[in-house]
């Protein structure tokens, strides 16, 4: 039976495994149709994160204003409340930690094909994007989050 890409799969620092893949699908889904696509971090932190590809039309529909820059309307406040809500309606269904997400970045800049960041067949390159954007990581799992991390109760 195929599990997936499990090379992908990491456990948070309480030892508990999250399967990446599944988590990727229901992250997605969760956040339909904002979130185009997205990289799961937490390998040895206490919490899982998402660090998020917005759709830009949806986006900027969610946010109520079309006029707005790509940077604005991820900080737009509506944005941020759809976020915490479909995460939050997540979380209460997941069961436990490893399929929590507690914090959720969106991220301007789209996967670089020159960074490896997409595979030869369009996929996601889970490691390289959070090796290359281990920035964004830190931010995420920062004592104090930064303005552009969005936490989910």
């Amino acid at each position: 039976m195929f599990d997936g890409r499990v090379t992908e799969d990491f456990k948070l620092d309480s030892g508990t495994w999250v399967s990446v893949g599944t988590l990727r699908a229901q992250a997605i889904a969760a956040a339909s149709p904002l979130i185009q696509d997205c990289v799961i971090a937490g390998h040895d932190k206490p919490f899982v994160s998402v660090l998020a590809w917005p759709n830009f039309a949806a986006a900027k529909e969610i946010a109520g204003d079309p006029s707005l820059s790509p940077a604005d309307v991820l900080r737009s406040p509506k944005l941020r409340e759809f976020v915490q809500a479909k995460f939050g309606e997540h979380n209460r269904t997941s069961g436990g930690s490893s399929g929590r997400v507690k914090r959720v970045m969106l991220m301007l800049e789209p996967p670089s094909i020159d960074a490896n960041e997409i595979t030869d067949k369009g996929y996601v390159n889970q490691r390289a994007a959070l090796d290359r954007r281990r920035r964004l990581v830190d931010l995420l799992y920062a004592a104090t989050p930064h303005e552009d991390v969005i936490e989910i109760a």
